[in-house]
């Protein structure tokens, strides 16, 4: 596919799913984030790569509301949410997961998949114990099959192994019909086969639900991706597909060290 034609598909009419303008975030002296400019359609699957300190993370703070900009315009499917509070930015469908677990190890798969549905929804102060038709049980247990977690779904948090506590983390990401979700090193600590999985299961979620990928597996970032983002010190650096970026000479020299295969 052409570079013409894949930026037709991405950027053509319409709002973007996340539109970035200017994006800047300030430690003191320290810019973690200088002028980040970025459009994301909806359903677009983006990767976005670079060495560690390069404002990946910060980026992610940034759109999910944990940092305040220090200057720029964030906009979420046309609406501005600069200034909205991280549970505004969550209730208008924006997503996230993080580089640690942050999973309660007391719960069964079931039931923290459950309450992530709840939380999200109208009924979420119902104290009400759910039953088998319940509409949030329901689309929990349709979320555990398809992050591959049916056999685990009576088991406590705590038992799964790391690779099924990323599964679980990306299960909750789906609760309440997400429009976009940020994935920040999904497949950090995982084996081989678990890497594959993980593919399998993102390329596989609904085409309408967007997302973006924060990786250092470029196995797994250039396989899930439409698009790819490049960043460093802070800043864009380059932009273009994933057979663009892996051919890139400027990237191979600062970031792959050699052609990746």
């Amino acid at each position: 596919m052409s570079e013409t034609s894949v930026a037709d598909r991405l950027y053509g009419a319409g709002a973007p799913a996340l539109e970035l303008d200017g994006v800047t975030r300030h430690f003191g002296a320290l810019a973690a984030l200088s002028g980040v400019t970025m459009r994301i359609s909806a359903g677009e699957r983006r990767a976005i790569l670079g060495s560690n300190g390069a404002g990946k993370t910060t980026l992610f703070n940034a759109v999910t509301g944990e940092f305040p900009l220090t200057a720029g315009r964030i906009r979420f499917f046309g609406e501005d949410i600069s200034e909205l509070p991280t549970q505004e930015r969550i209730r208008r469908g924006l997503r996230r997961t993080y580089q640690i677990s942050q999973l309660f190890g007391r719960l069964t798969v079931l039931d923290s998949v459950f309450l992530a549905c709840r939380g999200v929804s109208g009924r979420r102060f119902s104290l009400r114990r759910p039953d088998a038709s319940d509409v949030s049980m329901m689309q929990a247990r349709s979320i555990i099959t398809a992050v591959h977690l049916d056999d685990e779904s009576d088991r406590l948090v705590s038992t799964l192994s790391h690779g099924q506590q990323r599964q679980l983390e990306i299960a909750l990401a789906l609760a309440g019909a997400p429009r976009l979700i940020l994935f920040d090193e999904p497949a950090a600590g995982l084996s081989p086969s678990e890497r594959r999985d993980l593919v399998a299961i993102l390329s596989a979620l609904p085409k309408h639900i967007g997302y973006i990928i924060i990786e250092h597996d470029l196995d797994v970032a250039l396989r899930v991706a439409d698009y790819v983002s490049i960043m460093h010190n802070g800043r864009l650096f380059k932009e273009g597909t994933p057979e663009q970026i892996e051919n890139d000479p400027e990237v191979q020299d600062i970031y792959l060290g050699h052609k990746h295969h």
